[in-house]
């Protein structure tokens, strides 16, 4: 996961249901924290333009299901700020 630096503005937003952060390395250290194992995807529609990229899927893990979108909005050949999207419902 020290790969994502890499890829991350050091001042990378992520917004989500159940997490939020403003930095990079608060966004992979909950990354590192609780890794995605044992979990799949089912990819529906992906999508880019000259700064930013969505992805909408299907996420699995065990008994859990549900339709994502992430959008991943990029400046200078980083990623600036992740928005998730789901209804954490289906967490519950």
């Amino acid at each position: 996961m020290d790969g994502l630096y890499d890829l991350c503005a050091k001042d990378m937003v992520f917004e989500g249901p159940f997490f939020q952060s403003d930095t990079a390395e608060a966004y992979i250290n909950s990354l590192k924290a609780d890794p995605p194992l044992g979990c799949s995807y089912e990819l529906h529609h992906a999508f880019e333009s000259a700064d930013a990229a969505m992805v909408v899927y299907t996420f699995r893990k065990g008994e859990i299901e549900a339709k994502m979108a992430q959008l991943f909005e990029v400046d200078e050949g980083r990623i600036r700020r992740i928005l998730l999207v789901f209804d954490s419902g289906e967490f519950g």
